[in-house]
């Protein structure tokens, strides 16, 4: 298993209240030995006007991830944090409000004080709708 700490769902999910997490609907639904995913429900709160997913609204979904599994994968969490330096995403094609898009990370290298992820973001039919690329570092926390 990649974790240093044991995930628990509901203790991740519980992390997420009153925070953008929780105002997007994002919800952890599976933690892997090596994966986490999320769904996220494409709505009033994560569409643009023209009522299909927002773009950010994907890269919110893929940094929740990533920071998440970064987090698992530090050992003393009382004096490391894992923060976000670099993501970048590509929108593949769109989902419609009313759905539900699901997001998946894995890692690409886990360093000491460098991590490098991958998440996909698909639509119910398991359809591409982005992918995205997070860098963190993980650094004292001060």
């Amino acid at each position: 298993m990649l974790w240093k700490v044991k995930p628990e769902l509901e203790q991740m999910n519980a992390l997420g209240a009153n925070t953008m997490m929780s105002t997007l609907g994002i919800e952890i639904v599976e933690i892997g030995d090596d994966f986490i995913s999320a769904k996220m429900p494409v709505d009033k709160n994560t569409v643009q006007p023209a009522r299909i997913l927002h773009g950010g609204a994907s890269v919110v979904l893929a940094e929740t991830l990533g920071s998440y599994a970064s987090t698992l994968c530090i050992l003393d969490n009382a004096k490391k944090q894992a923060v976000g330096i670099e993501i970048n995403a590509s929108h593949l094609s769109s989902a419609r409000e009313g759905s539900f898009v699901f997001g998946k990370v894995t890692p690409l290298r886990v360093g000491r004080t460098m991590h490098f992820w991958q998440i996909e973001i698909t639509d119910a039919a398991g359809k591409l709708v982005c992918i995205s690329r997070l860098t963190v570092a993980i650094v004292e926390r001060g």
